[in-house]
This record gives C-alpha cells, sequence and structure tokens, in this order.
C-alpha cells in the first residue's frame, strides 16, 4: 500500500477519520468489546505501513467505541480456526500479528491511545505499541494470553513491556495474565495519564494537536531513535543521536525556531 490519501481512505473492518493532520483509528465492533480479526489484524497492519508514506498524516489516535477499546482476539474468528492449523498456518498468523506492532512502531507519526474500558490480549499489545497511552479510571488492561494456554512473549510484549514499567512489574503481569487496574497503569508508567471517560477521546485528539504544532519531522527522528537504541551501546546511541541531530538541524523548522526566538514570537512549525 503505497498510494495512501488519508483523506479518502475507507477501511473495511475499522473505523477511520481525518481531519487537520491528526487521523483516529477506531476499534468498531462494540457488540463484541471491539475483537480483531484476521482480517482487521491485516487491515491496521496495512494502514499503519502505508503511514510511513502518508506525510499529511502528522499524528495518530487509536480508540475503541462503544465504552472498550479492544478485547482481544475473537474467541470464534480467530482462538477457534487457530486450534485447527498445522505449524505454517500457526507461524503466518503470528508473525501477521507481530507485524501489526512492528507498523505501528515504524511508522514516523506518534500514536497515541485512548483507552476506555477493557483493553486485554491484542488490544492491550496495541495500547502498549502505541508511543503515548490515555486511559480512564475504570480501564482494566491484562496480557492475558497465559490465561488462555499460551506464553507471554506475545507480539513483542517482553520487550516492550519492561522498557514501559520494569522487568519486576511486566513479569507480574505476563506470567498471570491478570487485569492491571488504571491506578496501577498510570502509578507504573504504562499509561501518561487518566482522564474521564467522556473526555478520553478528546484528550487523546488534544494531545496529538499539540505534538502536530512542534516540528515533526523532529518528532519522527525521536520515534527512530526511541525504537533504534534499545539494543546499542551507549556510544553508538551517542553517536546516532549526534547524526540525527545534524540532520534536524539542517530542517527550516529548526531555522524556524531560531528566528521565532530572536524576535519573541511562537515558532510556526511546518515539518520541514
Amino acid at each position: 500500500m503505497t498510494a495512501f490519501d488519508p483523506a479518502t481512505f475507507s477501511p473495511r473492518h475499522f473505523r477511520w477519520t481525518f481531519e487537520d493532520g491528526v487521523a483516529v483509528v477506531t476499534l468498531n465492533r462494540p457488540e463484541r468489546k471491539n475483537p480483531l480479526t484476521f482480517e482487521s489484524y491485516a487491515e491496521l497492519r496495512d494502514t499503519f505501513r502505508a503511514l510511513v508514506y502518508a506525510p499529511a498524516v502528522k499524528a495518530v489516535v487509536a480508540t475503541g467505541e462503544g465504552g472498550n477499546f479492544s478485547s482481544g482476539g475473537d474467541v470464534f474468528e480467530i482462538i477457534e480456526p487457530l486450534t485447527e492449523m498445522d505449524m505454517t498456518g500457526l507461524l503466518a498468523f503470528t508473525r501477521m500479528t507481530g507485524d501489526l506492532v512492528k507498523a505501528m512502531r515504524g511508522c514516523p507519526q506518534p500514536v497515541i491511545a485512548a483507552v476506555d474500558g477493557i483493553c486485554v490480549g491484542a488490544g492491550a499489545i496495541m495500547a502498549m505499541a502505541s508511543d503515548l497511552r490515555i486511559a480512564t479510571p475504570r480501564t482494566k488492561t491484562a496480557f492475558l494470553f497465559t490465561r488462555v494456554g499460551l506464553a507471554g512473549c506475545d507480539m513483542g510484549a517482553c520487550a516492550i513491556l519492561p522498557r514501559l514499567i520494569g522487568q519486576g512489574r511486566a513479569s507480574d503481569l505476563l506470567f498471570s495474565g491478570r487485569n492491571m487496574s488504571a491506578d496501577e497503569g498510570e502509578r507504573w508508567g504504562f499509561y501518561n495519564r487518566l482522564v474521564e471517560p467522556e473526555t478520553v477521546l478528546s484528550e487523546a485528539v488534544a494531545w496529538a494537536r499539540t505534538l502536530i504544532a512542534g516540528p515533526t519531522f523532529a518528532h519522527g527522528i525521536t520515534k527512530t531513535q526511541l525504537n533504534t537504541e534499545w539494543n546499542v551501546s551507549l556510544e553508538t546511541a551517542i553517536e546516532m543521536e549526534a547524526q540525527a541531530q545534524a540532520i534536524c538541524m539542517q530542517t527550516k523548522d529548526f531555522r524556524r525556531a531560531f528566528e521565532a526566538f530572536r524576535d519573541k514570537r511562537q515558532p510556526a512549525f511546518q515539518g520541514d
């Protein structure tokens, strides 16, 4: 998917809105607490991949309809068919679900998860894979893979979750599959903030608008460095950041910021 027009994009398996640089991805099967299916996994993966080629999209908000974020993989549309697959089919599926996380981490836009209610299984993974997360006091988050007889190491959870909340806390959640309360999630750093259910989406969109008022090209560089510096030495990371910052110093936004400071006004960043 290289030709991508966010203004006309009309996905089949989730809702998409786009306005003034902010795209909102809404999981919209509220009668089942917004579960994922084979088709929605693939379409979400392809969409986040396409965002690499969509400079008009400056930030993304991911949310769910009907008071819940997502109940994870649909029991009858995913779990049951998986019990009948051979190893080749199973590996193709698990690689596809992992590719969704890669796509969310790989797109240059900041992704903000606006989470309410149930956020479990693959839903919790989508929240985890986002760059920023807002939840409500009634949010319940669970990496419940062990509760269905699977390992907790699903879709990058053992790599990303310890970096967000620490090894011990991640071990607790991934071994037990228990619910993490909203208070725990905020206290542990999984959620950046808690807001009331009726404002969670508007707060996330407002946060996105704050971000896109900044230097969006530089934000993309920041996201890349946050991802790639996980597995390098300090010396390598410092050199990577030196090169990244030198690139940003050649942008027009860098000069705009200087000129605005000189003229005692707010910079008007344009992402170039």
